[in-house]
């Protein structure tokens, strides 16, 4: 069931808001990406679909997201397969939301992040299925789908043999299949399950 997140949880804070999410915990390459949004006018009418990037089509994202990078202040910050392997994903998915947060052009007084964990250096709440519940959370959910995904599909124009234009790095069978020909190169996460699989039998 798609729902219509809103404003409630951003109105029940002092100050500035920022909404925070990430993207691309699952892939076995790229980046984990993170995104962070400020409405800084909460009246203002939204011409588009912003909830749960996961249940949007790639068209609604797109436009969502052209309309959030002209009408909020926004960031995203990024943390590559090397941080990823030695941090491990979940604190290097932290890491991404501080630095996404760390490059708004203001500073939010209160954040809201997805999930069930806030990351150390924010002050804010965790709320869980946040992109389905606040709009903030919503648009920064979109910006880091969007974003990761358009630096995959550039990724792809250098490796095509990976078809990262279409998996985005997760584990298609296409994608695993491509491994086992093709090997890894540098973008890849060399403690997931299939690459670290990979490197043992070579």
């Amino acid at each position: 069931m798609k729902t219509n997140p809103n404003f409630d949880f951003e109105l029940a804070q002092n100050g500035i808001v920022a909404g925070v999410d990430e993207a691309g915990r699952g892939p076995l390459c790229g980046p984990v990406v993170a995104g962070a949004v400020i409405f800084p006018n909460r009246d203002i009418e939204i011409p588009v679909i912003i909830r749960d990037s996961k249940q949007m089509t790639a068209a609604q994202r797109d436009a969502a997201y052209d309309w959030i990078i002209q009408n909020t202040i926004w960031a995203v910050g990024q943390c590559n397969p090397a941080e990823i392997d030695e941090l491990n994903i979940l604190w290097a998915s932290m890491l991404a939301m501080e630095r996404a947060v760390g490059a708004l052009g203001r500073k939010p007084d209160f954040c809201l992040v997805d999930g069930n964990r806030v990351p150390k250096s924010l002050t804010g709440l965790a709320v869980v299925k946040g992109d389905a519940k606040s709009l903030s959370i919503a648009a920064a959910s979109v910006i880091a789908k969007v974003y990761r995904d358009r630096l995959m599909h550039n990724l792809a124009k250098e490796f095509p043999q990976y078809c990262w234009e279409k998996n985005a790095g997760y584990p298609t069978p296409e994608h695993l299949r491509a491994i086992e020909k093709y090997g890894i190169n540098e973008h890849y996460r060399k403690s997931f399950g299939p690459v670290k699989k990979l490197l043992e039998s070579k």
